[in-house]
């Protein structure tokens, strides 16, 4: 008879990170990009939005030759069509071939939620761990992306198919980079904001209708803006620190995440990802309200904000058995449970595991009929 013997090994890990708010980040007497360790004489391998990098690129450059050090900056293809294993190997071949030490001499992200995620998977990854520190330059990544510790790209027609958890040293928040944002991208933003106004926080909800369209004006740079910002940035902060390695699946901030899944994966062309989400918001409001977990007061209380803010949605994009399948994919991902997000009033949150494919459809319908009346009235206004 043979024996059987086992081990065990136990090991915990600190996960620590800064998230820092600072204005005129590339003004060489801002320390923020400079971490502690080497300082003058070491190296930097720097990865930045090509977008980002026309307007700010000698600011970039000037500020770590002030600091002599040798910064190695990379722009890189932006949108979410980059977010490949091609982005990814060329950013592995441009470090592999300028060395920096392992523990003190972090990779930088410029860029939106795209880049730092590409980046935080190659900081994972090469050598087994290198530190880095994200700096977010649109109001998704400001307020979502860069928040949390997820890494990764999409890979095989799958949205971030492949990724890590995987902590920055620190992120540093800079609002002064959406002044050159098109609106488009503002909006993209505001949609994750709205989606956490809607299942977690009715204060935030009523700042966005009375300041919403002000913060839009001002590309963020007001007063009323900050409130905004930092109401949403703690309470992503609120729902990701307890849970950082996702080992609870029930989670608020999927929230708008279940259905958006699929509109972006076969509309990657003409969906942003805030855009998809708030799509998945719209459907999943009607589910709730036609349950009862809504009010139509309420239903129509989101509406009208986005409504009021200028999101232009495309009903076209609404297929329903495509959203089914969607959300089948999702219950894959959440290990065999639906765990759907859903508004029980604004601002209050349950979860869904019996969602059926009539109520999707019939939600669907609902909403490609008042986004496609909504888009007849602009268009004759």
């Amino acid at each position: 008879m043979s024996a059987t013997s086992s081990y065990r090994l136990r090991y915990q890990q600190r996960i620590e990170y800064e998230i820092v708010r600072t204005s005129h980040l590339f003004a060489p007497e801002n320390p923020a990009l400079l971490s502690p360790g080497r300082g003058a004489g070491s190296r930097r391998f720097v990865v930045v939005d090509e977008n980002v990098y026309r307007h700010y690129g000698a600011e970039i450059h000037h500020y770590f030759d002030a600091h002599r050090i040798e910064a190695r900056v990379v722009p890189a293809p932006a949108g979410e069509e980059h977010k490949t294993l091609e982005t990814y190997l060329f950013l592995a071949r441009e470090l592999d071939a300028f060395p920096i030490h392992r523990r003190d001499e972090p990779i930088i992200a410029i860029g939106g939620g795209v880049l730092t995620d590409v980046v935080g998977f190659l900081a994972s990854s090469y050598r087994r761990g290198l530190p880095h520190i994200k700096v977010p330059t649109t109001l998704m990544g400001y307020v979502d992306a860069s928040i949390g510790i997820k890494t990764g790209f999409n890979f095989n027609g799958h949205k971030n198919r492949l990724g890590s958890f995987y902590a920055p040293q620190k992120v540093i928040l800079d609002k002064a980079f959406f002044r050159s944002l098109p609106r488009r991208h503002l909006l993209n933003g505001m949609c994750e904001i709205i989606k956490l106004a809607v299942i977690k926080d009715a204060r935030l909800f009523t700042m966005l209708e009375e300041w919403g369209e002000q913060s839009l004006q001002t590309c963020f740079q007001d007063e009323q803006s900050d409130q905004i910002l930092d109401r949403a940035i703690r309470g992503m902060i609120e729902e990701l620190e307890p849970n950082l390695f996702e080992e609870e699946l029930a989670r608020k901030v999927d929230f708008g995440h279940t259905f958006s899944y699929g509109l972006e994966a076969q509309y990657e062309d003409r969906l942003y990802h805030g855009e998809a989400v708030l799509l998945d918001i719209l459907l999943s409001v009607l589910m709730a309200r036609n349950r009862g977990l809504l009010s139509a007061e309420e239903t129509e209380r989101v509406f009208a904000l986005t409504e009021r803010l200028g999101i232009e949605l495309d009903p076209a994009v609404l297929d329903a058995a495509m959203l089914w399948e969607s959300l089948e994919e999702r219950t894959y991902h959440r290990n065999g449970l639906q765990r759907v997000p859903m508004p029980a009033g604004i601002g209050e949150c349950v979860f869904l595991n019996d969602i059926t494919r009539p109520e999707v459809e019939a939600a669907a319908l609902e909403l490609e009929t008042r986004l496609t009346r909504e888009f007849h009235a602009v268009y004759q206004r």
